[in-house]
């Protein structure tokens, strides 16, 4: 049954009148539209059905956005010639006063001023896109600073978990469900060869030696808005802001926007981390960030980009040997593709680690 989506839009408490609605952007996990009013001077809107299958709180998950949105609001409003409409998302209420509405069907949406003059980007293209990207991030980390973790419910328990990921990987491992094991040796033994390592980030945060923040969690570039003169503007996509520590955002911007290929490269010799990429982004970053983080969360950026690229394989890796239940795939071994370009980006990085280093000290 097609949706009415003006039918759905009523219920919330917008300016303007339905003129029609559209399928909008190129996300994978909700049903997007954008909404346009029928009259010139009232502003347009994107209306969201959640996906529930993968957020199964609606009202947490929409109170967390609502939190992170009003701090950041709160601190633009602050700062002489900012414009907060633009600058961060803005929810608009349902007409019973919730952040969401459920219809007959017990379908969940959620409404958003929608941001004009924007642009997006699935692959970054140049230097300076990443440098806009890296100032977008690092801005979004400065602004949301300050709004206490313990306020953030964990809507994806264990997301950027590596001690959980491992212990995953190493249960599959173990049953070896599809008689996969055999014929991925060396695939299993880059994993054991750099597990220890990898649960880095996490010991550092258990010692108290780096703090726990409020971190986005999925910092692709296209959930970074440029502006219509491709300059910084905000990160959307809110869902996964959850409590974690910035190298989650760090490294994982830095594996899909310093990568030279996609992830399901079958050809791996075309992979490997792309240096001015990383500087860009990471000049931009640090510009926003670096009065912002301590010297040890500095000092392990470099590391977060090897981390988040390896917790990635790993999933991958790990659907792979267990059936293919959780990533959609196109091909078998499709998600043992991708596994490998993740660990060959993981390679390079790891015999780029001085650069990278250096590129770090140079701006923090």
């Amino acid at each position: 049954m097609k949706t009415d989506l003006a039918d759905v839009f009523r219920h919330f408490r917008s300016e303007g009148t339905f003129l029609k609605g559209e399928a909008f952007g190129s996300g994978h996990i909700h049903d997007t539209y954008k909404i346009t009013t029928a009259e010139e001077e009232s502003p347009n809107y994107i209306l969201q059905r959640i996906n529930t299958n993968i957020f199964r709180d609606v009202e947490e998950l929409q109170n967390n956005i609502f939190q992170v949105t009003s701090h950041i609001r709160r601190k633009l409003s602050a700062i002489p010639g900012t414009d907060p409409d633009r600058e961060t998302l803005t929810i608009i209420p349902a007409t019973d006063g919730k952040l969401y509405h459920c219809d007959d069907l017990e379908d969940f949406w959620r409404a958003y001023l929608f941001i004009e003059r924007h642009r997006s980007y699935d692959k970054v293209e140049t230097t300076e896109q990443a440098y806009q990207g890296g100032r977008a991030i690092g801005r979004f980390e400065t602004l949301i600073a300050g709004l206490d973790p313990a306020r953030i419910y964990e809507v994806l328990p264990g997301f950027h978990d590596m001690e959980l990921r491992l212990e995953n990987f190493y249960r599959v491992l173990e049953k070896d469900p599809e008689k996969r094991v055999s014929v991925i040796r060396e695939d299993i033994q880059f994993v054991l060869d750099r597990a220890e390592e990898m649960m880095t980030i996490q010991r550092l945060g258990k010692e108290g030696k780096i703090p726990l923040r409020i971190t986005h969690n999925d910092t692709k570039f296209n959930n970074v808005l440029l502006d219509e003169r491709d300059k910084s503007l905000c990160v959307i996509d809110l869902d996964t802001v959850m409590p974690g520590y910035i190298h989650y955002d760090f490294g994982d911007a830095i594996r899909t926007s310093a990568n030279s290929t996609f992830e399901d490269e079958k050809d791996l010799e075309k992979v490997f981390v792309r240096l001015d990429f990383f500087e860009a982004f990471t000049k931009g970053f640090l510009e926003e960030t670096r009065n912002e983080l301590t010297s040890v969360e500095k000092n392990y950026l470099v590391f977060s980009t090897r981390m988040m690229t390896f917790i990635i394989g790993l999933r991958f890796l790990t659907d792979y040997l267990d059936g293919d239940h959780y990533f959609k795939i196109h091909h078998p071994g499709h998600n043992l593709e991708r596994a490998r370009v993740q660990f060959r980006l993981v390679k390079s990085m790891e015999d780029h680690r001085q650069a990278m280093e250096k590129i770090v000290e140079k701006f923090k």
